[in-house]
């Protein structure tokens, strides 16, 4: 079957602006390497392609854009061994949940005091390996978490987790974590009393934040339980920005250098005396635009419900192995090669027999038959480290280049 391929400069400007999107993005990441078009053809599907480049590329500009930040990877955003040790030799920290995710930074030979864990709710033998491994430093929203640091890690640092808006993030992680300014203080307090280390604040203001009021208001929040806690003889040192460092999907994102240039105004504006460490824990803005999900057509149909016809394809791989992030919101750019210049509304649905599988109500895709590759854009993070072998399809190789 021979493939239409259109340069960007042939896209036609009737096509809808999904598909002029979802072109340029493929064109921007994918045309300007060749090799990487002869990896995502030849590769068996379905499989997710990685450029190690693009990462280190994204990690230089974040660390340009927030020159005084400590950026600390958030792990759980992608796992893979290779990721963690490009970025350890960028320098990076890590920020890590649970035993599991510690031990594969470890196993780097990655100082500790790069290491930190700010989930606010720890399993005790996680809390116990951190801490024997030489993690120093957790975060809080709770006074039993406290009392649990108090047991397993005495005289440990401490730092708390304000909730702040996530209005305008694709991915809240408000409500579950987080504590207002007063009952912060009072966390601070009480950590303080039992031997432990008040440290400094966090606050997170969603994953994929495209809101900079959010920033705003998390660091006016910090600002205020930082002034706070002086009155209580309370001397902080550290504030954590936390995620939210957003990438491409189907619309462009806030820019790293735009969200950096705010958050150094914002933290001039407010903390007159900057506080003595500045940490960032992004994921999803390091590893998301780097990973291609390189899947099939394995069903073409189209439906007649109602009076209304609709076409749908099926690819080789779906929400329950490797796209769970559309069931929250996330719509993934989605390229094609097709054998006629037609651009058409598809539903796009997954590889498993659930109903829930079904990964874009309305994707523009070229005409495409059984055995056309589907290129999923923006992939890189959250994908296979949420994928399961659900109904029996395996979870996407990963391929690096």
């Amino acid at each position: 079957m021979q493939e239409k391929v259109l340069e960007a400069e042939e896209v036609p400007d009737v096509y809808p602006l999904q598909y002029r999107f979802a072109k340029q993005y493929f064109d921007n990441i994918v045309l300007r390497k060749p090799f990487i078009l002869d990896v995502l053809k030849s590769v068996k599907t379905p499989t997710l392609v990685i450029d190690l480049d693009r990462i280190k590329k994204r990690f230089l500009e974040l660390q340009e854009a927030l020159k005084e930040a400590k950026i600390y990877y958030a792990v759980k955003a992608n796992d893979h061994q290779e990721i963690l040790a490009l970025l350890n030799d960028l320098g990076s920290g890590y920020e890590v949940a649970s035993s599991w995710e510690l031990e594969k930074v470890l196993r780097l030979g990655v100082d500790s005091s790069r290491i930190i864990s700010s989930n606010p709710v720890k399993p005790l033998d996680f809390i116990d390996y951190a801490y024997k491994s030489g993690i120093k430093a957790f975060s809080i929203d709770s006074y039993k978490e406290i009392d649990k640091l108090k047991k397993v890690a005495p005289r440990s640092r401490v730092y708390v987790r304000l909730i702040v808006p996530n209005e305008g993030s694709d991915w809240p992680l408000t409500n579950k974590f987080g504590v207002d300014v007063d009952d912060a203080l009072s966390l601070l307090e009480y950590a303080k009393s039992q031997g432990l280390v008040p440290y400094g604040i966090t606050f997170h203001v969603g994953s994929q934040c495209n809101n900079l009021r959010n920033w705003f208001i998390g660091i006016k929040k910090a600002w205020e339980l930082w002034e706070k806690a002086i009155y209580k003889d309370i001397k902080l040192t550290m504030l954590n920005l936390g995620g939210g460092i957003p990438v491409n999907y189907q619309y462009e994102s806030l820019s790293i250098e735009d969200i950096g240039s705010y958050i150094e105004a914002l933290l001039q504006k407010y903390f007159l005396i900057k506080p003595m460490e500045i940490q960032i824990e992004p994921g999803r803005g390091i590893v998301g635009d780097a990973g291609i999900l390189v899947s099939s057509v394995i069903g073409k149909t189209i439906k007649h419900i109602n009076g209304i016809e609709s076409y749908w394809i099926y690819l080789d791989t779906g929400v329950f192995n490797g796209l769970a992030e559309v069931l929250g919101g996330i719509s993934y750019p989605m390229y094609a090669f097709g054998i006629t210049d037609l651009i058409r509304a598809y539903t796009v649905a997954g590889v498993s027999c659930d109903s829930m599988d079904i990964i874009s109500n309305t994707t523009y895709l070229p005409e495409l038959d059984i055995g056309d590759r589907v290129y999923i854009m923006a992939a890189g993070a959250y994908t296979t480290v949420y994928a399961a072998n659900f109904n029996g399809f395996g979870i996407p190789e990963t391929v690096f280049v």
